[in-house]
């Protein structure tokens, strides 16, 4: 259930598009009723953006409310949404919202690895060391793992924003990003695999 609460601003925004340019027409509408015109081949990325900010606001309040703990990375989340959305909504341009995964994924990469770095801190071992034992050679392979993971992220997410249509590049934000961390995940779980036989976590570095 967490993993769809988490892709639900994706989510909302991969249909927002979809319905959105089967009738652009009315989405620009839509627009044209509070002042602001846009061509209708505008319409339905900004429509999209506007149900990605909604999402993720959704996503806090409904924390607040039932009075849990909001992790980092969603607040994180919620201020680039807030920002590079915003501004592809006020300038009309698509650039903004495109480059708002990059700017996440890098951010997740320059944290992970800037802490191990500068700090002596691995971050993936102070959330998963209490269920997990393993060697700290082991600790750093997996945080360098995941760092180089998200920025390899970002820069596949460029690579399909400038390269390819913005519909591909909607259905890569989905697809092709769940894809891709999915394969890195089952990667991850064979590498952990190894720490997790009963009695043996110090036998491997």
């Amino acid at each position: 259930m967490k993993f769809l609460f988490d892709l639900f601003p994706v989510i909302l925004f991969f249909a927002s598009y979809r319905l959105a340019s089967h009738a652009p027409a009315t989405a620009q509408s839509w627009f044209a009723m509070i002042g602001m015109g846009i061509p209708a081949t505008q319409a339905p990325i900004l429509v999209a953006t506007v149900a990605a900010i909604a999402g993720t606001v959704m996503q806090v309040l409904w924390l607040m409310l039932r009075r849990r703990k909001i992790d980092t990375m969603l607040w994180i989340s919620l201020v680039l949404i807030v920002v590079f959305g915003g501004a592809t909504l006020v300038l009309h341009d698509a650039t903004f919202i495109k480059w708002k995964p990059t700017v996440l994924y890098w951010l997740f990469a320059l944290v992970l690895a800037g802490s191990a770095a500068l700090f002596g801190r691995n971050l993936l071992k102070s959330m998963m060391g209490a269920q997990l034992e393993m060697p700290e050679r082991a600790w750093g392979r997996l945080n360098l793992a995941w760092a180089g993971f998200f920025a390899l992220m970002g820069g596949v997410n460029l690579f399909v924003a400038y390269r390819f249509s913005e519909s591909t590049w909607v259905d890569f934000k989905l697809y092709g990003s769940m894809g891709l961390m999915l394969l890195f995940i089952i990667a991850q779980a064979f590498f952990l695999a190894r720490y997790m036989e009963p009695g043996t976590p110090e036998q491997h570095d």
